[in-house]
């Protein structure tokens, strides 16, 4: 950021995010740009009425005064001339009180105008909405209006209709002001004509509908009302003053202090602190390598914004504003600050996994206790303030005073642990050439590891696109596998390691990092397979150091491991620049909603877009509309999928006889967003409406039905058809280049996703629901020159995946680690435990996962069904020794 673009972020960005809210929320209801301008004037001249005519109200003031002192001044100027006069002038000023800086105060309402047509020019010259959008007379909003033509030369209507009607509204409102102020605003109200003149229709539009008010107000304010009064005051009907004196309650006197105290808190609360959090729980998380742009940067963006909007404009409302109307604004602060504290910290606290674009998976929704209990706490504290205030004005500076220096010091801490994650960072990691090798004549092994793909889902893709069993011929499903955890934390280390390296035996090396553990586990594949002969690569290995970008360093002990980061390696760099400018805008709007109502809170989120105007920013925020319709685009699902689509543009086919091992992690499935059918690509502009409705059934396979109510469900479903769709072009790039029939290709996900899609995966543990979907991943499996499609219900898990891996290929597979073989038979030994845990953030500190429930299945056909659950005090009594 520029220090121009912050010191726009802090004087215009609130004006314009204001804009894009009422915009937004009146568009989804009446869907039509033209209404929402209408809409925005009534909005945003209401809202404001207020501050202008206590602005006019300045500028009177301000009037009278140098009217008062014009004489004096006058007869300064015709006695003196030079220094003399000067310091006669600065004396004379000085003893009547008064500052030439005073003299602004008279152009008040020309000084807030300035901000708010900025504001409105940036939002509506940009809004790609209006681009073709006809509305009345005006054909296109988004351009010039051309309304009437002088032969060839067009002529713009609007803007000279908006001269008019300022003209008018002037001649009203400067009457009996001396010719210079006239001059002066005649002066402006041509300027606008001459800027205004080629701008889009939509933008003047708005401007002319704002001075249709300005002629209206002032109608009213000088034509209207005197003559009212003056009505009233012939026929008698002014009320007269009783008689004697009238007892009155003293007001209350306002409190400069509380007010910025309060304008502080909510400024570090929603632009330091709550953003800060969110950053340092997973800094690299928000990192693009292949488009380097810090986090720390979308914190410095949010506390402009919420400096702008609680310091700033609140204090030019506040400073304008009446003694009473001072002391209602810093009550409301008040109320707010108490509020925003509660919300933040008590409610809305388990909504999910929050994505690197602010969004929930499962969305922003509450049960309606909890919000009966939020609207209780909200009616309590605005009932301590009124009716405490009193008591509580002597306390309430104190308490904000300390509470505002905690978050400071909170802020300070997050933010210093967001540096030290980034600060090992190296943006030439990312290799945009990335490639890998699959050998002619050698055997290869392949992994691909899909994170959150969903074995469940296998059946109904298979039932829409019958095609697939011929695409991936030779592959085995299996259909009742389970995975050892819900998050990759707990079950990558399982996937690439083997048995060895489930949740509960890293628990039992409990003086060992699991750091040490998760980078020993994603080695030992890819060491043992370059131990014997094969040449090795590794895509994007997954938490690798436990960072979120992965810190490939734990393969340079191993020179001939060639290693690569592919994620967002084929975006384009409009669309990462566009994620980048909603998230410098979107952290403040995610932290002002975490500190409303829970009533609100959804209404904001707005299915992820923050209420972006209208969802024009392209390839982010995409706005669902029911199952079938969306808008925009998510950068989060475009990054990884664009590497699926680009697969064999990044694989190398190499003649000779050395075998090749490649580990490639791609998670797609696990940002979805909905895509176009029936080809399951990104479209900025989504129906499926058609479609859906010739395939209504298609969710119905083998007996079973598929919930699909709402559109976390869908997006899931299409992730997973779209992934396996790209890897299908793949697998026939390897048939054409005869690499298919020496190539082993293991499919598999760490994880499946808890989306209530079958009842009969749910269970209930201590009054929770546990949908145990979350525990069944994707493992499809072919081997060298299979051929044919088949299911199998062999009760797997994905930490056989090791052993898939090196059968057949390496003689007596042994860990280079720790010796062991590396074998499937600890899978009928025993049963096996799960780890239920929702905890999948990860600490490079800790050596045993969090205290967890867990879940005990046994080696069987209907593995599935069979569910046990116990406490983690029994964990280690119960599970046996090996």
């Amino acid at each position: 950021m520029t220090f121009g673009s912050m010191l726009g972020t802090f004087l215009i960005g609130p004006l314009k995010f204001v804009f894009e809210i009422i915009f937004q929320l009146v568009y989804e209801w009446v869907q039509d740009p033209g209404l929402c301008i209408i809409a925005l004037s009534l909005a945003m001249n209401f809202l404001v009425l207020p501050l202008y005519r206590r602005a006019d109200a300045v500028q009177e003031q301000a009037r009278d005064r140098e009217a008062a002192l014009a004489p004096g001044v006058a007869h300064i100027k015709k006695t003196f001339s030079g220094n003399e006069r000067m310091m006669m002038l600065q004396t004379y000023y000085r003893q009547n009180r008064y500052l030439p800086l005073n003299a602004f105060s008279g152009s008040v309402s020309l000084l807030l105008e300035i901000p708010f047509f900025m504001a409105a020019y940036q939002f509506l010259s940009n809004l790609p909405l209006l681009n073709g959008t006809a509305f009345w007379m005006i054909r296109d909003l988004g351009a010039p209006d051309r309304l009437l033509s002088l032969g060839s030369l067009p002529v713009n209507v609007l803007p000279i209709l908006m001269t008019l009607i300022n003209f008018a509204s002037a001649a009203i409102y400067l009457k009996g002001f001396p010719l210079k102020t006239k001059i002066r605003t005649y002066a402006i109200a041509v300027a606008f004509l001459v800027l205004l003149y080629n701008s889009p229709a939509g933008l003047v539009f708005y401007w002319t509908l704002n001075n249709v008010f300005s002629l209206l107000k002032n109608i009213v304010t000088y034509y209207v009302l005197p003559r009212i009064r003056a009505e009233r005051a012939k026929s008698g009907k002014p009320a007269e003053k009783k008689a004697g004196r009238q007892k009155t309650r003293p007001l209350p006197q306002p409190d400069g202090k509380l007010f910025f105290l309060a304008a502080a808190f909510l400024t570090v609360l929603v632009g330091a602190f709550i953003p800060s959090v969110f950053i340092s729980a997973s800094p690299q998380e928000y990192v693009d390598l292949t488009h380097y742009f810090s986090p720390l940067w979308y914190n410095v963006s949010a506390l402009l914004l919420a400096a702008g909007f609680f310091l700033l404009w609140f204090g030019v409302f506040y400073w304008l504003a009446s003694p009473r109307g001072k002391v209602i604004f810093e009550r409301i602060l008040v109320i707010c600050a108490i509020l925003g504290a509660v919300n933040y910290m008590f409610f809305g606290t388990n909504l999910g996994i929050l994505s690197a674009s602010l969004r929930y998976a499962g969305g922003v929704s509450f049960l309606a206790k909890e919000r009966i209990l939020n609207g209780v706490v909200f009616v309590g504290a605005i009932l301590l303030v009124l009716l405490l205030a009193k008591k509580l004005q002597k306390v309430f500076p104190y308490l904000l005073t300390i509470s505002l220096a905690a978050l400071l010091v909170m802020t300070g801490i997050n933010t210093a642990s967001t540096r030290r994650a980034l600060k090992d960072l190296d943006p030439r990691e990312a290799v945009p050439e990335a490639h890998f090798t699959i050998s002619r004549e050698g055997k290869n092994v392949v992994v691909l590891f899909l994170d959150r793909a969903m074995g469940e889902y296998v059946p109904y893709l298979l039932q829409e696109k019958p095609e697939l069993t011929e695409i991936f011929d030779g592959f085995t499903w299996y259909s009742n596998t389970i995975s050892f955890g819900g998050h990759t934390n707990m079950c990558a280390p399982a996937l690439m390691g083997g048995y060895e390296y489930t949740p509960v035996e890293l628990n039992k090396r409990d003086t060992e990092r699991l750091l040490d553990k998760h980078n020993e586990a994603l080695k030992v594949l890819p060491v043992l397979f370059m131990n014997n002969g094969y040449g090795v690569t590794v895509c994007d290995a997954p938490y690798a150091n436990y960072k979120w970008i992965p810190d490939l360093s734990i393969y340079d002990e191993y020179p001939s491991i060639r290693k690569f980061i592919t994620k967002g390696a084929f975006s384009s760099e409009d669309d990462k620049d566009s994620a980048i400018r909603n998230n410098l805008r979107n952290f403040f709007a995610f932290s002002w909603m975490k500190t409303l109502p829970l009533e609100l809170q959804p209404v904001v989120y707005d299915s992820g877009s923050y209420l972006i105007a209208g969802s024009q920013n392209g390839s982010v925020a995409q706005i669902r509309t029911g199952l079938s319709r969306s808008h925009g685009m998510d950068q989060g699902f475009l990054d990884p999928f664009n590497v699926l689509r680009n697969l064999s543009h990044i694989t190398k086919i190499e003649d000779g006889g050395t075998g090749q091992y490649l580990f490639f992690y791609n998670d797609a499935p696990h940002e979805p967003m909905m895509l176009q059918e029936p080809d399951y690509l990104p479209a900025l502009t989504v129906d499926n409406s058609t479609y859906d409705e010739a395939h209504r059934h298609r969710f119905t396979a083998n007996g079973k039905t598929l919930i699909v109510e709402n559109g976390s469900q869908m997006i899931h479903y299409q992730a997973n058809m779209a992934s396996l769709l790209q890897i299908g072009s793949w697998l026939q790039y390897l048939r054409d280049n005869g690499v298919y029939d020496n190539t082993r290709i293991i499919i598999v996900s760490d994880h499946g996703y808890y989306l209530g899609q079958n009842p009969d995966r749910e269970f209930t543990r201590r009054g929770k629901v546990i949908d145990t979907e979350s525990y069944y991943p994707l493992l499809m499996v072919k081997d060298f020159n299979a051929r044919g499609f088949r299911t199998s219900d062999e009760f797997m898990t994905n930490a056989d995946v090791p052993a898939l891996a090196v059968e057949g290929v390496i003689a007596d597979p042994v860990n280079p680690f720790t010796g062991k073989r590396i074998t499937t038979e600890e899978k009928t030994a025993h049963d096996q435990y799960i780890m239920t845990s929702r905890e999948w953030h990860v600490n490079d500190r800790d050596t045993v996962f969090a205290p967890s429930g867990w879940a005990i299945i046994r080696d069987d056909i209907n593995a599935r069904q069979n569910w046990r659950f116990i406490d983690q005090e029994t964990v280690l009594k119960e599970y046996p020794e090996p």
